[in-house]
């Protein structure tokens, strides 16, 4: 088993921490938070890149042990500490297994790569003194709304998008999804009914609310 001492470098704000963050607080671990200064180019330096050669948050070390891409973060939380807190991988059949890593994937191929740009267009553009592009907006959601179709569809099957409990593959949506109801683009979730049951369930959670808090400090 690795050491509990477990460092998060990454800043809150940041979607892939963000990930991380819920991941973490659904296991009931305890961990640091050290603040990486992206505005000053530190995740593009040493002694950052020594933690990921790529130069992006988060990076996570457990004792002598050191992992990049949230993703991957997220996952080795889930089995490393998998007698903690929430399992984040529902126990069962093959086929419940094969839906999870199906739906694990469509997050990450399928609806981040759009939500996260919508994200940057309608949020973090204005954090940053950027305008808005309205015509990517339209052209964004348009896919998201596609996408969205396909979710409406799983999820009068299921509770949750893999299976019957909640794991990984809906709490990597929750920081897009995070975003994006803060906006107007809230309207492609809250739309279609078992969509936006399922985010309304999603981030209710205990754990996502400790990851809003820290963001707002």
């Amino acid at each position: 088993m690795a050491s509990s001492t477990i460092k998060v470098h990454g800043v809150p704000m940041s979607t892939a921490t963000m990930r991380v963050l819920a991941a973490l607080y659904e296991k009931d671990l305890q961990f640091e938070l050290i603040p990486v200064d992206m505005r000053a180019g530190a995740h593009k330096q040493e002694p950052f890149l020594s933690l990921n050669p790529f130069g992006q948050i988060p990076a996570l070390q457990d004792g002598d042990l050191t992992i990049f891409e949230s993703r991957a973060i997220t996952q080795y939380i889930a089995e490393e500490y998998s007698e903690k807190g929430e399992k984040l991988f529902c126990p069962g059949c093959k086929e419940v297994k094969a839906a999870t890593l199906i739906w694990l994937q469509v997050e990450g191929q399928q609806f981040d790569p759009i939500a996260s740009k919508l994200a940057f267009e309608r949020v973090f553009k204005g954090m940053f003194g950027m305008t808005t592009d309205p015509a990517a907006v339209l052209d964004l959601e348009s896919k998201l709304a596609k996408v969205l179709d396909i979710y409406e569809a799983r999820l009068a099957t299921s509770p949750f998008v893999a299976c019957d409990c909640f794991t990984l593959a809906d709490l990597h949506h929750l920081p897009a999804i995070h975003y994006l109801m803060s906006t107007e683009s809230k309207q492609l979730f809250e739309s279609r009914p078992k969509v936006s049951e399922w985010v309304n369930k999603i981030t209710a959670r205990p754990a996502w609310a400790k990851v809003v808090d820290l963001l707002k400090q």
